[in-house]
């Protein structure tokens, strides 16, 4: 369970602080989690977006139809529905290369809302950029302007994002600057240790902008 008070001390810290205060609590942490590639942001000025994973994985390049695939799209509105929320879709496209048709555009963006969704990281591409819900955030591979065949292969299963290995149920943090994965067991310890990495960044840029030279930063960074 994630709080109500853990939520608030997430959306107020950029993607980057939460990496840096993973690094500080759970030092295992430090190479691992997060995306490592980068990812396209059409709304750089939105807020970080903190919810739970739904993890799904598409291809674009080939049909499907019939009746058993419009159960598995139902079967995948259900999932998206269902709690943890609010929630972060993470979709691996599994097509090479991936982005061959776009997933995200204005349709599915006011649907993935509605059922209580507050963005997206993907490898693959959206569209309709100007006309998606309203905040509703996009980390994407590429940006195409065909959706092609595009359809669910699976849901609720592992997948791989830029190099984020994550699993359904997974807390995200994502802002402008990429994705990672916040260990639930370690927010409060975050939070404890925000005030002193603050005060560390904020001692090592104060000697830089003084003048003093290197013997200044260098007593900066002992302390």
């Amino acid at each position: 369970m994630v709080s109500e008070s853990q939520f608030a001390f997430l959306r107020s810290i950029d993607t980057p602080t939460v990496c840096n205060l993973i690094e500080i609590v759970a030092p295992e942490r430090r190479g691992a989690g997060y995306t490592a590639v980068h990812l396209h942001c059409p709304f750089p000025d939105l807020p970080p977006m903190v919810g739970f994973a739904k993890t799904v994985a598409i291809r674009a390049r080939d049909a499907v139809s019939g009746p058993s695939y419009m159960q598995k799209r139902m079967d995948y509105l259900d999932y998206v529905a269902a709690e943890p929320r609010p929630s972060v879709v993470l979709i691996q496209d599994l097509d090479e290369p991936p982005g061959y048709g776009a997933f995200w555009g204005e349709v599915q963006t006011n649907v993935h809302k509605a059922l209580g969704c507050l963005g997206t990281v993907t490898n693959g591409s959206v569209r309709d950029i100007p006309a998606v819900a309203l905040d509703f955030q996009m980390l994407a591979g590429s940006i195409a302007p065909s959706h092609a065949y595009v359809h669910v292969v699976e849901f609720g299963i592992p997948v791989t994002i830029h190099g984020m290995a994550a699993k359904s149920g997974d807390l995200i943090h994502a802002d402008r600057h990429g994705a990672v994965i916040v260990p639930v067991d370690k927010i409060d310890a975050m939070k404890c240790a925000l005030d002193g990495l603050m005060k560390q960044e904020a001692r090592i840029i104060t000697a830089a902008k003084s003048g003093m030279g290197v013997e200044a930063i260098k007593a900066a960074f002992r302390g």
